[in-house]
């Protein structure tokens, strides 16, 4: 399942486009215009993270965020246009776990939250591709229930594959995931560690069927068994 996001924001443009963006990101997206109404969905969208304004019309963010993290430990990003100290800490003591600043750039936010997952524990438990299991929490992987042995960063790629299963993830959104929003390397860096990973989880690595290279783009986990 795509990790899903409750987005609480008024303005409509900001929200759409938002919304957009983080869902080619490979996220659920839910919205919300006002703190009324994020607190009304919340039971019902079950997000594993929200993305919350602090202007919003009626209740407002500070106060969302603290009857947020008064029901249990909801992951909480603010989003806010405010860069004075004395807001962002007090979205920071109000219980958010992190925050960003408007403008968005839509790959940076989405490796915020990636990474807000990963220290909270809130991913799949079980990533299941064709013959392999992932366990996202601690930090193994099986095929065909035997257990296989991978570097932290060979794991951390193919957890990003994984979780994108299906969908093309790009060279650019690999790096950032796993090396860090800011990374601007070699790209050769992903390719080294793509092809370890196929000589560790492949039946072939010189005809890869699980680790799909989608040219001038990126890779694909591809989850179907081969016919024949």
């Amino acid at each position: 399942m795509d990790p899903s996001v409750l987005l609480v924001e008024d303005d409509a443009h900001i929200r759409q486009a938002l919304g957009l963006a983080l869902a080619d990101e490979g996220f659920a997206v839910a919205d919300a215009v006002s703190g009324e109404q994020a607190l009304a969905l919340l039971a019902e969208a079950e997000p594993d993270v929200v993305l919350l304004d602090l202007v919003l019309p009626g209740v407002d963010g500070l106060e969302v965020c603290r009857t947020l993290r008064a029901r249990g430990d909801l992951p909480i990003i603010i989003v806010t246009a405010r860069t004075d100290a004395a807001d962002v800490i007090a979205g920071l003591e109000a219980g958010a776990d992190d925050y960003v600043t408007k403008p968005l750039v839509a790959s940076v936010l989405a490796a915020r939250i990636r990474a807000l997952l990963r220290r909270t524990g809130r991913q799949d438990e079980v990533l299941r591709c064709g013959p392999l299991e992932i366990h996202p929490r601690v930090g193994t992987v099986r095929r065909d229930d035997v257990e296989v042995h991978l570097t932290s960063t060979e794991f951390r790629v193919l957890v990003e594959l994984a979780s994108a299963a299906g969908r093309i993830v790009t060279r650019e959104q690999l790096l950032q995931r796993v090396w860090g929003y800011d990374y601007f390397g070699d790209t050769r860096l992903l390719d080294v560690h793509i092809r370890r990973l196929r000589r560790k989880v492949e039946p072939d690595p010189d005809e890869p069927t699980l680790i799909v290279t989608v040219r001038g783009t990126g890779y694909r986990l591809d989850c179907t068994p081969p016919t024949g």
